[in-house]
C-alpha cells in the first residue's frame, strides 16, 4: 500500500499527476498480479497485490525500489510512504473517545488520541499501526485580508515565508564560564496566538514594522476532515483503529491491548472513556470454545459407541486411545508448522475425529473374532503367554496393511483442499493441514500402539457377538437383504444405478454460493452516498442511521463511520459509510429472534432516500475488499478510456442489475456528480501585469483552498498553521472573481482580471486497476443463491446493455473466489483419484478390485446431495470439501468390505458357484459389527457439528452435511452392492463338473 498527499488538490489531478505514474510503475514489480488506484481529494492510494506465497517484507523491499524509481517524475509537495505491514483485515480493535462531562471537545479528544494513546498502543507486540477516526484535528488558522495586505503592499508569498522564518529553534553549540560547559539553544518555536500576531512582515514607513496581526486574523480551529466518527447516534466522537501486523496472534495482541488500556485509564483526563466499539476476541473465543465443546461432544460419543458394541470397556479403551494421541500428535505438528488454534484448524480435527478410530475399531473387532474362534476350537484351554500375542499379532496381520493404506486413502484425498488458491486456499488449508495431521497420527497409531495395547487390554472373558443384543438386531436386520442381494446381483447393482441417477435430481436444484453467509457475531453497515456530500451533512446523515440502527433492541454499540480513518489499509471516500454494529448477548434478543431476521428488521429500519443499504459481516467484508476491490457479494467492475462511456455503462449495469431476481440493491459508482469551481487562467492578461502561471495558482492553491505551511510543537504534539482568505470573500464565485492580487509592480487587480472562474461537474473520486480507469457496481443478494445470481444479471447485462468501444466488463467479488476454485477443482480432483487408484491396487495387487472400489465411489456422493437438498444448503467451497472427505472414507468402507469378502472367499480352494455364494454371504454377515461400528462413530462425530448453532457452525455444518448424508448410502453401498458386484466378478463361468457314479467308485478304489 502506498499512500500519497498532495494537499487541496481536485481527484483528477491526483490521478493524472500521482496515482497514474505510480499504479503504471508498480505494474513492473516482480510477482505483483493486480494494482489499483484510488485518487481522491488531496489523496491517492496505490494497492499492489501480490501472488500467493510471496514473502510480505521481500514484496515491500520491491516496492520501494520502484517508489525510488518514480518519485522524481512526482510533483513538488507530494509525499508518497509505504503503509503498515498490515492490510484492512488486521482490524481486530476499535474504540471510541467520551467526555460526558463535557470537558473536552473534539479537538481535544482527537489530540488525546493522536499523542497520547496512539503511541502508547503501538508498543505492543504484533500491532503494525494505531489509525486515528474522526474528531477535529487542532490548527492554527492565519485568516488573511487581502484589502489590508495590498493596501501595506503584503504578499501572500511574504507572509509564508515570514512565518516559516519565525517558527523555527536553533542551536550555538557550547560556551565555557566558570569551569562549567553550556550548551547554547535558542527559542523560536510559535507557541501563542500572541506570537502568531507578532510574526514582522516588513518595516513600513518612519521604521513602524507591519506584523502578521496587521493583516490576518489568527485563530483555532479545525483542519479539513475527511473522516467522520459518530457512536450511537448522540453525536460525533474521536476514536482509534489497532490494526494488526500480518501475520501475528490476533488473540494475544488483543489480550494485551485490553490491558494496556486498561492500564492507561488512570492516565486518561477527568471524565474521559474509552469505550470499546468493535473487539474480534469475542468472535475468536466464541468459535474455539464452541469447536472445544464439540471435540468434547465427540470424544464421549464416540466412547458409549465402541463400549455399546464391544460390550468390553477394556476393549472399547484401545480404539478411544487413539483420539487424543492422535489429536496430541496433530497440535504438536501444528505447534511447529505456527498453525493456530482456530475454526478452520479445530474443524479439520473435528471432521477427522470419527474416521480417526476406524482402523482401531475394525482391529479390535477382528482380534475379538480370532479370540472367539480360538477358544471356539479348543474349549479345554486357557489363551495365554506367547500363544494369546500369536493370535491378537495374527489378527493384526490379517487387517492392519489394508486399514493402512485405507487411512493413507483418506489423507490423500484431502490434495485438492491443498490445491485451493488465493482467498480459499488460506481459508482451509489449517482445516486441510489439521485434519492430514490427525489421520496421518491414526494411521501410524494403527499399525504401532494398536497392536501392542490389544494384547495388553483384551483381556478376560470376551462377550460374544451374539449376546450382545445390538449386534444380533443388526444381523437379524441384515440377513434377508443380503440374501436377496447374492440371489439377485444384476438387479441390485441396477436399483443402485437408478438410486445415483436420483442424485440429478437435487444436483440441478442446488444453488452455488463461495461460502455461507457467516455470523460473525458483529455487522457492519455499508451504504454509499450519492458523491458532492459535505462533511456537515455526512455527519448528520451518518447520526441518522445510527440513530435509526440503535433504536432496534438487539443492537448494543453503533460506531459509524464516514470516509476513512487516518491509515494506508482505508482507501474510502467521505461518502462511503462504515457503521460497526455489536449486539447484545443472544440471551437478552426478543424470542425467535435470529441473526436473518435481524438484519432484515434493519434493513426495515433504516430507510434513507438515497443510501443503498448493504450488510455485510466485517471480516468477510474486509477481506473482500482487499481482495477484490469489492465490498458486496456480486461487484460488476467497468473498464475504459472515456470516463463518461465508464460511467454510463456503470448506470446501465445498476438499472439492469436491479431488475434481477434476488438482488437486494445495486449501486453504481459516480465519476461525475463531484462539484468543482473552474479557475482557467488567462495566460496573456497576467503576462500583462507581470504574472505567471505559478504566481496566479499560489494564490488559488495558498490563499483561496488554504495551505499548511507549517506546524506548531507542543511538547510532543504537533499542529499545522493554515494560511488562507476568508470564507465570506471565497464563498461564491462573484467574491472569487472580486478577489484582490497584487502584482510584482505593487498594482492591485481582481483575479477575474487575469482568469475565467466557473462551476463545472466531475469525477468526486476515481478509480484504476491495471492502469486503466474503471468503476465499481456493488451488487447486494439476498434470499437467492450467488451462482444462480450471478448466471441472471449476465444474461440480463448481455442483453440490455452496450458496450462502447474500449470498454469491458469483469465480474468480482464472492463470485470470483467460487469459479477459480472450481476451475482448480477441474485439474486436481482426477489427479487425486488417480493416486487414491494406485493405491488400491497396491491394497489388492488386481487392477479390477482397485476399479471395483473407484466405481463405487460415485454411489456415495447420493446421500451427501439428497442431505444438502433436504437441508436447503447450496454448494459451496465448503460442501466440496466435505465431500471430498466423504469419497476418502467412502473408498474405506469399500477396502474394509472387499478385504473381509476376499478373507472369506481364500479359505476355499478352487469354490464352485454355491461356495462363492457361501463365502460372500460368509464374509458379509459375520462383518456387520464393524462396519456398523465404523459407520456408528463417524456419524456420532459429526452429527454434533451439523446441528451447531454456535460461532463457525455455518462453514463446519456445510462440511459435515454431505458426509452425513453420504454416510447413510455409503455404509448400504459397502454391504449390499459391493457383495453383489464381487459375486459377479468372481463367481465360476460354469459350474464344476459332478463325476458320473462310475468315477467315483474308481476313485474311491485305492491304487
Amino acid at each position: 500500500m502506498i499512500r500519497s498527499n498532495y494537499p487541496g488538490q481536485a481527484p483528477r489531478l491526483v490521478e493524472d499527476q500521482v496515482t497514474y505514474p505510480l499504479a503504471t510503475t508498480m505494474l513492473s514489480v516482480p510477482g505483483a498480479k493486480t494494482v489499483r488506484g484510488y485518487s481522491f481529494f488531496g489523496d491517492s492510494y496505490v494497492y499492489v497485490i501480490f501472488e500467493d506465497g510471496t514473502d510480505l517484507y521481500w514484496a515491500r523491499s520491491r516496492v520501494l525500489e520502484y517508489l525510488n524509481q518514480v518519485q522524481g517524475r512526482l510533483p513538488e509537495g507530494v509525499t508518497s510512504a509505504l503503509g503498515p505491514d498490515a492490510t484492512g483485515v488486521g482490524w481486530i480493535y476499535e474504540y471510541a473517545l467520551v467526555d460526558r462531562t463535557g470537558g473536552h471537545d473534539l479537538a481535544g479528544l482527537r489530540s488525546l488520541q493522536d499523542w497520547f494513546l496512539r503511541y502508547e498502543l503501538k508498543t505492543i507486540p504484533g500491532i503494525a499501526e494505531v489509525a486515528s477516526i474522526g474528531g477535529m484535528v487542532k490548527q492554527y488558522q492565519v485568516v488573511l485580508d487581502p484589502y489590508r495586505m495590498a493596501s501595506l503592499g503584503v504578499t501572500h508569498a511574504e507572509i509564508v515565508k515570514a512565518i516559516r522564518a519565525s517558527n523555527q529553534e536553533a542551536g550555538g553549540s557550547i560556551v565555557e564560564m566558570g569551569e562549567a560547559e553550556y550548551m547554547v539553544r535558542s527559542s523560536g518555536y510559535l507557541a501563542t496566538l500572541a506570537d502568531f500576531r507578532s510574526i514582522p512582515l516588513r518595516v513600513a514607513g518612519a521604521a513602524i514594522p507591519v506584523t502578521l496581526g496587521d493583516v490576518a486574523t489568527i485563530q483555532i480551529g479545525p483542519e479539513l476532515r475527511r473522516g467522520i466518527a459518530e457512536l450511537n447516534g448522540q453525536g460525533e466522537v474521536a476514536g482509534g483503529v489497532v490494526i494488526l501486523r500480518q501475520g501475528a496472534d490476533a488473540r494475544s495482541a488483543i489480550t494485551a491491548v485490553e490491558a494496556k488500556l486498561k492500564q492507561l485509564k488512570a492516565s486518561l483526563p477527568k471524565g474521559v472513556e474509552v469505550i470499546t466499539t468493535y473487539n474480534r476476541a469475542q468472535l475468536i473465543d466464541a468459535s474455539v470454545e464452541n469447536l472445544t465443546h464439540k471435540l468434547i461432544e465427540e470424544f464421549i460419543v464416540v466412547g458409549l459407541v465402541c463400549a455399546l458394541f464391544l460390550w468390553h470397556v477394556r476393549s472399547a479403551l484401545v480404539a478411544i486411545v487413539t483420539l487424543p494421541l492422535g489429536v496430541l500428535a496433530a497440535f504438536i505438528v501444528m505447534r511447529f508448522q505456527g498453525v493456530n488454534a482456530n475454526i478452520m484448524s479445530l474443524g479439520g480435527i473435528a471432521i477427522a475425529v470419527g474416521a480417526m478410530v476406524d482402523a482401531a475399531i475394525v482391529m479390535v473387532e477382528n482380534a475379538h473374532k480370532h479370540l472367539e474362534r480360538w477358544t471356539h476350537a479348543n474349549p479345554d484351554r486357557k489363551l495365554v503367554g506367547q500363544e494369546r500375542w500369536k493370535v491378537i499379532a495374527d489378527a493384526a496381520k490379517e487387517v492392519g496393511p489394508a486399514l493402512f493404506f485405507s487411512l493413507l486413502i483418506i489423507t490423500f484425498s484431502f490434495i485438492p483442499v491443498f490445491t485451493l488458491q488465493a482467498q480459499e486456499g488460506r481459508l482451509f488449508a489449517p482445516l486441510a493441514f489439521t485434519k492430514t495431521y490427525a489421520m496421518a497420527g491414526a494411521a501410524i497409531l494403527s499399525v504401532t500402539l494398536v497392536p501392542v495395547l490389544m494384547g495388553w487390554l483384551i483381556r478376560g472373558k470376551i462377550p460374544s457377538e451374539e449376546k450382545n443384543p445390538i449386534n444380533r438386531g443388526l444381523t437379524r436386520a441384515y440377513r434377508p437383504g443380503l440374501d436377496w442381494v447374492m440371489q439377485w446381483p444384476k438387479a441390485t447393482l441396477a436399483i443402485a444405478g437408478t438410486i445415483f441417477l436420483t442424485t440429478l435430481i437435487p444436483f440441478s436444484q442446488l444453488g452455488g454460493e463461495f461460502l455461507p453467509p457467516l455470523d460473525e457475531g458483529d455487522l457492519l453497515y455499508m451504504p454509499s452516498a450519492l458523491p458532492g456530500l459535505s462533511p456537515g451533512q455526512a455527519s448528520a446523515l451518518l447520526q441518522r442511521t445510527d440513530r435509526l440502527i440503535k433504536s432496534v433492541p438487539e443492537v448494543e454499540t453503533v460506531f459509524g463511520k464516514a470516509g476513512r480513518a487516518d491509515t494506508a489499509t482505508d482507501p474510502a471516500p467521505l461518502t462511503m459509510f462504515e457503521t460497526t454494529i455489536r449486539f447484545k448477548e443472544r440471551e437478552e434478543w426478543r424470542e425467535g429472534m435470529t441473526t436473518e431476521k435481524l438484519i432484515e428488521e434493519l434493513d426495515r429500519t433504516v430507510r434513507v432516500p438515497g443510501l443503498a443499504n448493504i450488510w455485510v459481516p466485517p471480516i468477510r467484508n474486509r477481506i473482500d475488499m482487499l481482495a477484490t476491490g469489492i465490498k458486496s457479494p456480486i461487484g460488476v467492475k467497468v473498464f475504459g478510456e472515456s470516463l463518461a462511456d465508464i460511467d454510463k455503462v456503470a448506470q446501465s449495469v445498476e438499472r439492469v442489475a436491479k431488475t434481477v431476481p434476488g438482488v437486494s440493491s445495486a449501486l453504481a459508482e459516480r465519476l461525475t456528480g463531484g462539484r468543482y469551481v473552474d479557475v482557467d487562467i488567462d495566460r496573456l492578461a497576467a503576462a500583462r501585469y507581470g504574472l505567471n502561471i505559478d504566481d496566479v495558482q499560489m494564490i488559488v492553491s495558498g490563499a483561496i483552498g488554504g495551505a499548511n505551511v507549517g506546524r506548531t510543537v507542543e511538547g510532543l504534539a504537533r499542529y499545522p498553521i493554515n494560511v488562507r482568505y476568508p470564507r465570506e470573500i471565497r464563498d461564491s464565485v462573484g467574491e472569487l472573481r472580486a478577489l484582490p492580487v497584487l502584482t510584482p509592480s505593487g498594482q492591485q487587480i481582481t483575479l477575474g482580471t487575469v482568469a475565467k472562474i466557473k462551476v463545472s461537474s466531475g469525477p468526486p473520486m476515481l478509480k484504476s486497476e491495471q492502469g486503466r480507469p474503471t468503476s465499481y457496481v456493488y451488487v447486494d443478494v439476498r434470499d437467492r443463491d450467488l451462482t444462480s445470481v450471478v448466471s441472471d444479471l449476465q444474461d440480463a447485462i448481455a442483453a440490455d446493455v452496450n458496450l462502447p468501444s474500449g470498454v469491458s466488463l469483469s465480474y468480482a467479488g464472492q463470485f470470483e473466489y467460487l469459479t477459480r476454485a472450481a476451475e482448480r477443482m477441474k485439474i486436481v480432483i482426477p489427479a487425486t483419484l488417480a493416486t487414491i487408484f494406485l493405491l488400491l491396487y497396491l491394497i489388492f495387487r488386481r487392477f479390477d478390485e482397485a476399479l471395483l472400489i473407484m466405481g463405487t465411489l460415485p454411489f456415495a456422493l447420493t446421500g451427501g446431495f439428497w442431505l444438502l437438498y433436504w437441508l436447503g444448503y447450496n454448494q459451496s467451497v465448503a460442501t466440496a470439501v466435505g465431500f471430498i472427505a466423504l469419497a476418502g472414507v467412502s473408498a474405506e468402507f469399500g477396502v474394509i468390505m472387499l478385504i473381509y469378502l476376499k478373507a472369506a472367499l481364500e479359505q476355499r480352494a478352487d469354490p464352485d458357484v454355491e461356495e462363492v455364494n457361501q463365502a460372500i454371504r460368509e464374509g458379509a454377515l459375520l462383518r456387520v459389527r464393524p462396519k456398523a461400528m465404523t459407520v456408528a462413530v463417524i456419524l456420532a462425530g459429526l452429527f454434533p457439528i451439523l446441528i451447531g448453532t454456535g460461532a463457525g457452525s455455518e462453514v463446519m455444518s456445510r462440511i459435515a452435511a454431505p458426509m452425513i448424508g453420504g454416510m447413510i448410502t455409503a455404509p448400504l453401498l459397502s454391504m449390499f452392492v459391493l457383495p453383489a458386484a464381487y459375486l459377479l466378478m468372481r463367481r465360476p463361468r460354469r459350474p464344476k463338473p459332478t463325476p458320473t457314479e462310475g468315477e467315483e467308485q474308481c476313485l474311491s478304489q485305492p491304487a
